[in-house]
């Protein structure tokens, strides 16, 4: 029983540290101009809009650059 415990919760540390590298995150206000890798970055703190989920691709064909918080 102990081990389960331990495994699942090492298993959702896991999990919740691994992102997906296709995956980032930007202000959905319409001129946003930057996305980012963690949807809980500094740059991301004046965003007065929602923070959603866009592929890294679709983010670049936008014009879309990566947020100087994050080089």
């Amino acid at each position: 029983m102990i081990r389960t415990a331990i495994l699942l919760g090492f298993l959702f540390l896991n999990s919740a540290m691994c992102t997906d590298p296709n995956v980032v995150y930007i202000c959905n206000s319409g001129n946003a101009k930057k996305y980012h890798l963690n949807p809980d970055c500094r740059g991301l703190s004046n965003c007065q809009h929602k923070v959603v989920k866009e592929s890294l691709e679709k983010a670049k064909k936008e014009g879309k650059t990566l947020c100087k918080w994050e080089k």
